[in-house]
């Protein structure tokens, strides 16, 4: 619970403190924090192959010699954070800076004016990250529009 109220009051969420004083609208506004940090979560369990997290936690738990023991980073976590790409090639990065670089894809509307206003839209490229990313998810950005 302390990782969940650090990621909601800190740098991942920025959740600011409340306003209200009805009991509705403290109760709608803890829904939300609470909506926004599980829909965080799975977006970092989904994107952890991109992430500095640990994808092989279980073996990393296997090799520990008792349960109170810390677990140390499994080879996969160590090898990921030194060359700072994983197993794919691929960069990996912090999740903020993951959801930033997933930002710069775009959809521009691009009108010719001597086609008789015809309008149409542009989107970016996807660079192979994105194309990673989106793939975890599940989704083409390009379909949900």
């Amino acid at each position: 619970m302390g990782r969940a109220f650090r990621c909601l009051k800190t740098v991942d969420l920025d959740i600011r403190p409340i306003r209200h004083w009805a009991a509705p609208r403290v109760r709608a506004h803890v829904f939300l924090c609470v909506l926004a940090y599980h829909v965080e979560w799975h977006l970092r369990q989904a994107l952890a192959p991109l992430l500095f997290h640990d994808t092989d936690l279980q073996a990393a738990r296997a090799e520990r010699a008792s349960p109170v023991v810390k677990t140390e980073p499994s080879q996969t976590a160590k090898r990921k954070k030194a060359a700072k790409r994983n197993h794919n090639g691929l960069p990996v990065m912090g999740f903020a800076d993951l959801l930033r670089h997933l930002g710069t894809l775009a959809a521009n509307t691009m009108v010719a004016p001597l086609q008789g206003e015809h309008a149409f839209t542009l989107y970016s490229r996807k660079t192979p990250l994105q194309e990673a990313a989106f793939e975890l998810l599940g989704f083409d950005p390009l379909r949900v529009q």
